[in-house]
């Protein structure tokens, strides 16, 4: 099993002390945890993308860029890419430059996004974006592979003979598509053979192994190989020390935290004490065995080879997440890593005259208007 930690780059005050740190020390936090992550053996780093309010993630490109630069070997993950925000061209272009900055470790999560007010800010309709996201990533897809893309596209411009520069460094990109309530983007996934990305954070297992469940059905239905089916999943906190009792204390502000957050939000909490969420979420709060038996029944039942936990904590201090990351990759990864598959897709490789060419099957043939669908 392959381990990232992701940040979503929140920007708010601290749950108990109502104290906030600077914009620029919040970057500096997210810089450090892709430093320390490296540094403590994870496999990849991911930021998120988010244009509302309380986070500041909305260049994650520009982020990402600087994170190439500070670190060496670890993978750098977008998560989630909104595509059916974004300008699909415009997305090709700083995506196939953070490529070559990175020296082809970057790995594409990519979602329709969440939130209306970032729907607002790019007047974007809620009836609209899952169409927009699939056309986006449908255009995307064949700027990554081809050199010329004619497309007939609803949501900007028609492309004809369309060149889009600086050509990739990897062919083709690892693109993985984030799921959490909508069986659109686990369709999307199944349909183009590329591995699916749950989010697993907000309820408990079962909504989320329904839609896994569902991939596998539409994978199977457009008749891709089995043994090529990947899944990642997410979790929803992680606290991890020598006792349980140690754990718990640690991850009960940022639980508070939680709470006060659904409150302000008017919606009912989906776990309403610590216990229950202990218990019933996919959050890894315990005791290095009682983490590895979570993983492993969350395994179970997804079959995933791929675990994202969170880089940071709002409510736990910067000192204590790492000790807590630290016990992790010490006590727990080693046996995720030998108990566990690895993906069978990670990472891709440079460019070639061939895959330059589109040869790989499923690309749409160069030269080829398409419509996008739905």
């Amino acid at each position: 099993m392959k381990v990232i930690a992701i940040s979503l780059i929140v920007h708010s005050p601290d749950p108990l002390t109502g104290e906030q740190v600077s914009t620029h020390e919040r970057f500096a936090q997210v810089v450090r945890a892709a430093e320390f992550a490296e540094q403590i053996g994870l496999d990849g780093f991911g930021v998120g993308e988010r244009h509302e309010r309380p986070f500041i993630s909305s260049a994650p490109t520009v982020v990402l860029s600087h994170l190439a630069a500070r670190t060496r070997r670890i993978r750098l993950f977008t998560a989630v890419t909104t595509l059916s925000l974004l300008d699909p061209v415009r997305a090709y272009e700083d995506y196939a430059t953070l490529d070559h900055l990175s020296e082809g470790r970057l790995e594409l999560i990519i979602g329709k996004g969440n939130g209306s007010a970032q729907r607002d800010l790019f007047a974007v309709t809620e009836e609209d974006q899952w169409d927009r996201n699939a056309e986006s990533y449908e255009v995307f897809r064949a700027l990554w592979r081809q050199e010329k893309v004619t497309a007939d596209t609803r949501f900007r411009p028609a492309l004809r003979d369309a060149e889009a520069w600086p050509r990739p460094y990897q062919q083709p990109v690892r693109v993985w598509h984030g799921s959490a309530t909508s069986r659109a983007s686990v369709d999307l996934a199944a349909r183009y053979g590329e591995p699916l990305f749950s989010a697993n954070v907000t309820h408990s297992i079962e909504p989320y192994a329904e839609l896994i469940d569902h991939y596998r059905e539409r994978w199977d239905h457009y008749g891709h190989d089995p043994a090529a089916l990947t899944v990642g999943a997410g979790s929803a906190g992680l606290s991890v020390a020598r006792t349980s009792q140690e754990a718990r204390a640690t991850f009960e502000p940022a639980f508070a935290g939680y709470l006060a957050a659904q409150r302000r939000l008017g919606v009912e909490p989906a776990f309403a004490t610590l216990d229950e969420y202990i218990e019933r979420s996919s959050a890894l709060i315990g005791s290095p065995a009682q983490v590895l038996d979570k993983v492993q029944r969350y395994h179970d039942r997804f079959g995933h080879t791929v675990l994202h936990v969170g880089a940071d904590a709002q409510g736990v201090s910067e000192s204590d997440h790492r000790r807590s990351l630290e016990v992790f990759a010490d006590e727990v990864v080693p046996s995720l890593r030998q108990d566990l598959p690895d993906p069978s897709v990670w990472g891709a490789g440079p460019l070639t005259d061939d895959a330059l060419r589109g040869d790989e099957q499923g690309v749409i043939p160069r030269g080829e208007t398409f419509l996008a669908t739905g």
